[in-house]
């Protein structure tokens, strides 16, 4: 795997950089390798945003940053035609790119814009391409959405449509450090603010990426893995096949992005700890991030304080593995 010490050594510099999450950081190179989006959810000041520029401090990449606001415009995220004035007094419309069109997007606190803005995203992260004035552009090879949004805050926000929360690949959720973690971090901002740390060292190219994904697509997926998939997320639509627990907790199961993503996830799991098939521990180890924000919840679950977490363990409990 020619591809794995490039994509480890990225793994590490993040890692440096924002210390104290490593599962998150983790996702963030699976999501990366799956060619999918994220969504990153946590309270402010744990390192959201840092991470997903570490990520692109690592790489050859042009990051564009969209802070979602209430009076944000589409044509904010996807750029438009401007009226352009030529010499000879004739005009013509020319297209702007928006900041849509960079390789890793950090859409901050996506949830503080109305529908219409975050709609705006709907086919950049399906299709990797927007539509302006009956225009197809296309988006670069190398083209990551990195979303995130505060949990408790809630006041001038718009939940998330559904149909865009099932575009991301990945829902992942930051915690804090701990206590030793935190105080790394005081060290390390010392460092920083003091100029004392390292040169910046070269950055990994985009070939590495490519190759890697080549790799990956490689990986093997025995017809067992392959049934295990499929029966979580088909368990997700007929909780009632699993008794009266998860019949009382599941109003809408998972789409079949959820299967595509779990597929996806899993090979990149595997494939980051250097082999080149697939177990059902792969596919576990994914499940939560991959399920999590497919999965819609009763008002029963919500009133016993249960969460999407819950529901996908007790789906790993129950779901047994084909032999």
């Amino acid at each position: 795997m020619p591809a794995l010490d490039s994509i480890l050594e990225i793994q590490r510099r993040v890692n440096r950089s924002v210390i104290g999450q490593e599962r998150v950081v983790e996702r963030l190179i699976i999501a990366l390798l799956a060619n999918g989006n994220v969504l990153l959810e946590g309270l402010p000041g744990l390192a959201k945003t840092r991470a997903i520029k570490s990520l692109s401090q690592a790489l050859v990449s042009e990051f564009s940053r969209i802070q979602f606001t209430p009076d944000l415009l589409p044509s904010d995220v996807t750029g438009g035609d401007v009226y352009v004035s030529d010499a000879d007094s004739s005009g013509r419309f020319e297209f702007r790119q928006g900041p849509i069109f960079g390789n890793l997007v950090l859409a901050d606190e996506i949830n503080r814009a109305p529908a219409k803005v975050q709609s705006a995203l709907l086919e950049a992260m399906e299709e990797r391409q927007v539509t302006v004035s009956g225009t197809r552009y296309r988006l670069p090879d190398l083209f990551m959405v990195l979303a995130t949004q505060n949990p408790i805050e809630q006041e001038g926000t718009y939940p998330l449509p559904e149909a865009q929360m099932d575009r991301f690949l990945m829902h992942v959720r930051i915690g804090y450090p701990s206590d030793a973690d935190e105080a790394k971090v005081l060290r390390l901002v010392r460092s920083e603010e003091a100029g004392t740390d390292e040169a910046p060292l070269p950055k990994i190219a985009q070939t590495e990426i490519f190759d890697a994904r080549k790799e990956i697509n490689a990986v093997r997926m025995v017809e067992a893995v392959e049934s295990y998939i499929v029966a979580l997320v088909a368990a997700t639509r007929r909780p009632a096949e699993f008794g009266d627990r998860l019949k009382g907790w599941i109003a809408v199961g998972a789409s079949p992005r959820g299967t595509l993503a779990l597929d996806r996830a899993g090979r990149a799991h595997a494939w980051l700890k250097g082999r080149d098939y697939v177990t059902p521990e792969d596919v576990q180890a994914v499940a939560h991030d991959c399920l999590r924000h497919r999965v819609a919840l009763t008002y029963e679950a919500t009133a016993d304080a249960k969460r999407a977490d819950d529901v996908i363990d007790e789906l790993i409990r129950q779901v047994a593995v084909a032999v």
